[in-house]
């Protein structure tokens, strides 16, 4: 009877408990992105930085590149910079394409656009088939996916039939600021700013979180699978850990990307083309034709940090 009782008990108070929160960790700008130019040398400890912060919170991320950075001097690939790329995979994440020159579609020609996402898959495409697999995800830089209905449309018909699935973003921010306040203050010397941009950027990247749960509620009233948008650079290498640890303490998860697209909110009808560079989830918002109120209080980059940016 007793061990019934207890049954009972566990079955009611896992009833009692919120479902758990999801959300897939996905990286552009690889191999290394940031406003400085660094050598192979502390690319590479980047690199390797990084990927253990990601593993030791067990994030199946994937890594978007922009296969220019992978020239060297006169243009001709650098292996070692592709060795950056192989420490990725060796570690069991994945790639996809976000482009060779980090195009913008806004101001290119859609011929120009596609010729870009071409150049921007040799290497990355031939580094997943030696290991058995595929060039499967794209992500659109500056979440620039068209400033008109036939634009936006003629290109993924061409990703589509190039096997690519678009990679969508639900939590966007300004984490990118954040990391280039953090680069400049360290190029500067000046470690006390340094160290209080980087311990600005969870407590900040909190807030936006909660501020897109609040989307999430308002459009589904449930919690849907989350895609985070960050970017591979020293800010992240730093302080990955304490992100990962505060979606932790939010109840989150981590999971790949395939899973995170598997939640129905993603099958949500979007209509959306213009100038702005916007998460998925003010996409569905416009097309439902929300009220003004529901994408107002979106957490803004403190001032101090913004300033730190300029040269």
């Amino acid at each position: 009877m007793r061990v019934f009782i207890a049954a009972i008990a566990a079955v009611v108070l896992g009833l009692a408990q919120p479902p758990a929160r999801e959300v897939a960790i996905t990286f552009d700008d690889l191999p290394i992105a940031g406003v400085l130019p660094r050598d192979i040398a502390s690319s590479r400890a980047l690199t390797d930085q990084l990927l253990r912060a990601i593993a030791a919170h067990h994030v199946p991320a994937i890594g978007f590149v922009n296969e220019g950075q992978l020239a060297g001097d006169g243009g001709a690939i650098d292996p070692d910079r592709v060795a950056l790329l192989r420490r990725w995979l060796d570690a069991g994440f994945e790639l996809g394409n976000h482009t060779y020159s980090h195009a913008d579609f806004h101001t290119s020609s859609l011929a120009g656009f596609e010729a870009d996402v071409i150049k921007g898959e040799a290497t990355t495409r031939r580094l997943l088939e030696e290991r058995g697999r595929t060039l499967r995800f794209f992500r659109h830089p500056f979440l620039h996916t068209g400033r008109d209905p036939a634009a936006r449309a003629a290109f993924e018909r061409f990703l589509a039939d190039r096997g690519y699935r678009i990679a969508p973003v639900t939590i966007d921010n300004d984490e990118y600021i954040f990391a280039g306040a953090y680069d400049r203050s360290m190029q500067r010397g000046d470690t006390v700013t340094a160290r209080r941009v980087a311990e600005a950027y969870v407590p900040y990247m909190d807030a936006k979180v909660a501020y897109f749960e609040r989307n999430e509620h308002e459009l589904f009233g449930r919690p849907i699978r989350h895609v985070l948008l960050v970017h591979a650079n020293m800010l992240n290498a730093e302080r990955f850990g304490d992100l990962a640890a505060m979606f932790e303490r939010r109840g989150y998860r981590f999971i790949t990307l395939d899973r995170a697209l598997e939640d129905p909110a993603y099958a949500s009808e979007d209509t959306y083309a213009g100038g702005g560079g916007i998460t998925w989830l003010h996409r569905w918002a416009l097309t439902r034709k929300m009220p003004k109120a529901f994408f107002t209080g979106e957490p803004d980059v403190p001032p101090f940090v913004a300033v730190n940016v300029r040269p």
